[in-house]
């Protein structure tokens, strides 16, 4: 039987996860595969002097897209650029990939899976979003019969593991990201995680895959937790919800509302029970009602986990796309909603002096108002609940009050 030959592109923490979980689970993985497999190269520019698995280093990409015998390839470097110039030549040489990188499957999937199709190959990427959690297969194989209705979830630990820390230890914004990048949970530059953004691609490849036409990153509404304060979790758990950093992608007629925003999350979700750096996934469909997909999103052999089935799956599919694995490009987001025109409810927080005596007004102003009290609340502050509205509509009625009080928090219900 001849061997099916892999190449890994980079070695760090998930390509480094991939190679070991590969040769400790080899045996099974072949048999499962129904063929022989084996790592001819691992692509990298660092040295790696003494790693066992040093005389299959190259550092020369070139290597890997000429070798015939190379016929999966996980890339594995992250990033846009080089990743997505080499993943373009292998996928036209007939070469599968499979992949981790969220960014790039959000910023050119259409493109890459149509290349593929082209070239009878296939582009995998369950580890893109939710590290070692099945969520990509199940959405277009196990789930096919089902028209999705919405998909909610949290998609990033780091966040996650802040606003945990926030609601059960009562630590600050800032004291909770310092102890995530003291445990290696955030990046000393944790833009992408704190501002929504990798949430955001993760949400654009789930509702691209799940509705069938490519959500671009810069089609969401995105906003992060950095302005969430331990006042706004108190009174949101006085309120029976927690806070949540919630990627969404709902139908909403023929259109669809995309958005990745911090949420107040009832406790009677299950979405509000998961906590630190676990992630969790609802999805809606017509005919299963609402799944729920839960686990680490992320870590080295977790994420690892899911590069090895994508390989599996490449090489039960060799010279056949799987066809249920795509979706249409998209040229204008007019498919999208605009967000602020989408009904929402929006937790509110407002300090004024002789805050209460605005308590009338609001109410008449909204129609109906949810208070929410809380112990040893300060007597210039005031926090509720609107009905759900259009949320242009209830900006219109706030800059009304903004004109007497100052308007501290806003977050959106789920």
């Amino acid at each position: 039987m001849s061997i099916t030959k892999i190449a890994v592109m980079g070695y760090g923490v998930v390509g480094s996860g991939t190679v070991e979980l590969f040769y400790k689970n080899k045996e099974s993985i072949c048999k499962k595969a129904d063929r022989e497999l084996d790592i001819k190269y691992i692509l990298d520019l660092r040295d790696f002097p003494g790693d066992p698995f040093e005389d299959k280093l190259t550092k020369d990409f070139n290597v890997i897209l000429n070798d015939d015998e190379v016929q999966i390839v996980a890339e594995l470097m992250g990033g846009k650029t080089f990743a997505y110039e080499y993943t373009k030549q292998l996928l036209s040489k007939g070469k599968s990939v499979v992949t981790s990188n969220k960014e790039l499957v959000a910023a050119h999937g259409a493109e890459l899976l149509a290349i593929a199709k082209k070239n009878k190959c296939n582009y995998l990427f369950e580890a893109s979003v939710g590290g070692g959690i099945p969520i990509i297969r199940p959405l277009h194989q196990c789930l096919v019969g089902n028209k999705i209705e919405k998909i909610a979830g949290i998609l990033n630990g780091t966040t996650n593991f802040i606003l945990t820390k926030m609601i059960y230890d009562q630590l600050s914004f800032d004291e909770a990201l310092k102890l995530a990048q003291q445990l290696g949970y955030a990046e000393k530059d944790p833009t992408a995680d704190i501002e929504g953004y990798d949430a955001c691609r993760k949400i654009c490849i789930l509702g691209s895959l799940a509705f069938g036409k490519h959500i671009y990153p810069e089609y969401v509404h995105c906003s992060g937790i950095t302005r969430v304060t331990l006042d706004d979790v108190e009174y949101a758990d006085n309120a029976g919800y927690a806070i949540k950093l919630i990627g969404s992608v709902e139908a909403e007629g023929d259109k669809l509302n995309a958005m990745v925003c911090p949420r107040l999350v009832s406790k009677n979700n299950m979405l509000a029970s998961v906590n630190d750096v676990y992630n969790a996934i609802s999805v809606t469909g017509d005919g299963v009602g609402e799944v729920l997909f839960y686990g680490r999103g992320a870590g080295k052999l977790a994420t690892a986990s899911a590069v090895v089935g994508d390989i599996v799956d490449a090489a039960k599919h060799i010279g056949r796309p799987i066809v249920s694995l795509a979706w249409e490009d998209s040229s204008s987001r007019d498919f999208i909603i605009r967000y602020k025109e989408s009904a929402v409810s929006i937790y509110v927080r407002i300090t004024a002096d002789e805050v209460d005596s605005y308590k009338e007004e609001i109410s008449e102003m909204f129609g109906y108002v949810d208070f929410i009290p809380r112990k040893r609340r300060c007597e210039k502050e005031l926090a509720f609940i609107t009905p759900k509205l259009a949320e242009f509509e209830i900006d219109k009625r706030l800059e009304q009050i903004s004109k007497k009080c100052k308007i501290e928090s806003k977050i959106r219900v789920l």
